[in-house]
């Protein structure tokens, strides 16, 4: 039972769903603020912020065409401001705030309640609100490295507003904030599920409902700008150390751990594809050791408040060579212009680390341990029930987005609007004087 109240304490379930340990009700009436966990997830929430801007702004700007680089960073720069205000009016209340076993209820639109002294655990609920608000803005924003370089920004960003509303919000509400899979014990830390596979898929979708950039698969884009995509990388290593030693809203052994394993599935991840790369082609290349890098930060995220440095290596080895793979099979075989690999990478690698939770989080490999009465099969099999649950709604639900957003202003730019760049063409700017 000590898992289920580990899990409840972590997303801020109501105290009825603490019930399930006897003395987690007490528990909870006796909190008090914190200072030193307020102080860590202070600091957490900075860090999962800095992944988004300017991290992944870097990543994915360095690896578009230099005539694509502002639209990058503009669409990374919007969404955070868009989500932030439709957090505020009312995606936090429908992800967190009561409701049923699929959807958060209204109750706390506009954060109605939500005060200097309202608490959430031991530590402030305005903490709470903002740290997982972090979270709430990556996701959007990992879906535009598949469309990039030839979607309207009109498109983008009502695209972006309707999919936090209709997919993010419930799916958080499903494994975080009292919903059926959180209920049914699926294990997702810091959001393998909620984020990753989440955005992975409706990426996918986004990609092929786009089509193909003209040129591809014949002359592939290449990065612009490497020395930006290495150092947009960096800063989402580092800033995942808040996403993932963050989610344990606590500054304790469970956020070291968190820390520790996160690190290492990401170098061996990074080594694995570096590894493979160079025994294929003759050479590494930075852009293929950071992209393993990533891989081993979404793999390890569903896992890494439940698994030990043992279940982090392997998983991140999996989802090196897994995601590398993957990433040949959909540009190479399918032929799906994913412009910036966000499915093989975030949707395959967040699909891995998820199923994998469920082995290593048994104690014999060094893991926190099965909750009472289930076993490593059953556990891995709750973990399938989750990512499917969320491939289909995620999928299905994005599709149809893209089509009301296809009929109300269109999806793609023109045929001259990308040929001369999203930047003069959508945004009247240029990244560099000629």
């Amino acid at each position: 039972m000590r898992n289920l109240f580990f899990r409840g304490a972590r997303f801020g379930l109501p105290v009825a769903a603490l019930t399930l340990w006897p003395g987690a009700a007490l528990a909870a009436e006796a909190q008090k603020l914190d200072g030193g966990n307020t102080a860590w997830i202070l600091t957490s929430t900075a860090l999962v912020l800095f992944m988004t801007i300017p991290g992944l702004a870097l990543f994915y700007g360095g690896l578009v065409r230099s005539k694509n680089v502002l639209s990058v960073l503009m669409q990374c720069f919007s969404i955070t401001c868009l989500v932030s205000i439709l957090w505020l009016a009312y995606a936090y209340s429908l992800a967190f705030n009561g409701g049923n076993a699929f959807v958060g209820n209204l109750d706390k639109m506009f954060l109605k309640g939500v005060g200097v002294n309202s608490l959430s655990g031991n530590i402030p609920e305005t903490v709470f609100v903002m740290f997982q608000l972090t979270f709430a803005i990556i996701t959007p924003a990992l879906i535009i490295g598949a469309f990039a370089e030839r979607m309207k920004f009109s498109a983008m960003f009502l695209f972006s507003g309707i999919w936090l509303t209709v997919v993010y919000a419930p799916v958080a509400h499903w494994v975080w904030g009292g919903g059926w899979l959180g209920g049914m014990g699926a294990l997702d830390f810091a959001g393998g599920t909620v984020v990753h596979i989440n955005s992975g898929v409706s990426a996918l979708v986004a990609a092929i409902l786009l089509g193909k950039r003209h040129g591809f698969p014949d002359q592939p884009p290449s990065p612009h700008n490497l020395t930006m995509t290495v150092t947009g990388a960096s800063m989402l290593w580092v800033g995942w150390f808040g996403f993932n030693a963050g989610s344990a809203l606590a500054a304790d052994g469970a956020a070291g751990m968190a820390m520790l394993v996160t690190h290492m599935s990401s170098a061996a991840a990074a080594l694995t594809w570096m590894f493979i790369e160079w025994s294929k082609f003759g050479k590494p290349s930075a852009l293929g050791i950071v992209t393993g890098a990533v891989a081993g930060l979404v793999g390890i995220t569903p896992a890494s408040g439940f698994v030990g440095p043992v279940g982090a290596l392997v998983i991140g080895v999996a989802v090196g060579a897994i995601c590398f793979n993957a990433v040949g099979i959909v540009k190479q075989k399918l032929k799906i212009d994913d412009s910036l690999d966000v499915f093989p990478v975030h949707g395959i690698g967040g699909i891995v680390g998820a199923i994998l939770t469920g082995v290593f989080v048994d104690s014999g490999f060094g893991g926190m341990g099965l909750a009472e009465g289930v076993s490593m099969g059953g556990q891995v099999w709750i973990q399938i029930v989750s990512v499917v649950a969320t491939l289909v709604y995620a999928g299905v639900v994005t599709f149809i987005i893209l089509k009301i957003v296809d009929a109300l202003v269109g999806l793609r730019v023109s045929a001259d609007d990308e040929q001369v760049g999203l930047d003069p063409s959508q945004h009247n700017e240029t990244g560099y004087e000629i």
